[in-house]
């Protein structure tokens, strides 16, 4: 079973902390900040549910085959257009999620899918609570945090403007524009 808990925590944090953390996230901010679409929420609240439902589902169906499909792209070595297709699903994960919450209280008017959301979620805190998950999440922020303090060292030492590199790339600047202006 560890074998199996392993697999599915670094599954999960690839698409979580990666994925979605890193790439859909922000749009899903920026989608949400939208004027147009805090406009149309207001509008799609008043909708009726089971429309609602069907266009919710039609969106996680489409996000999901296209996420499938990236997958057989990448195995069958086309990395690059399964690359560019899961890339393509990425805005509307996004839209689907911020649908999912402008409505989650008319999808959750259906009883089955009140009952699977609420299995998906009993299955998300059960990984979350994993000592497997717990331990690689903790280095996962370490190396975070030490990626940050090298970065920021890095930073300081190579191009704050008292550094010696910015020195010599200002030196070496000025030296070529003498050499372009003696030579008019």
């Amino acid at each position: 079973m560890t074998l199996l808990q392993l697999v599915v925590v670094m599954i999960y944090i690839l698409f979580e902390e990666l994925i979605w953390e890193g790439i859909a996230k922000p749009i899903y901010t920026y989608v949400h900040g939208l004027k147009i679409l805090q406009r149309i929420e207001v509008r799609v609240h008043s909708a009726n549910p089971s429309l609602i439902l069907c266009i919710f589902v039609v969106l996680v169906v489409i996000v999901e085959a296209f996420g499938i499909y990236a997958g057989i792209l990448f195995v069958s070595g086309q990395v690059v257009l399964g690359l560019v297709l899961y890339l393509a699903k990425i805005p509307v994960a996004a839209f689907t999620f911020w649908l999912f919450r402008v409505t989650e209280d008319k999808l959750m008017q259906f009883g089955w899918f009140k009952w699977g959301y609420g299995k998906i979620m009993d299955a998300i805190d059960w990984l979350q609570s994993c000592e497997i998950y717990i331990q690689i999440i903790h280095r996962l922020h370490q190396l975070k945090q030490g990626l940050k303090t090298w970065f920021k060292a890095y930073k300081m030492k190579y191009f704050s403007k008292e550094s010696p590199f910015v020195a010599k790339i200002k030196q070496f600047y000025k030296a070529i524009k003498e050499m372009l202006h003696r030579s008019k």
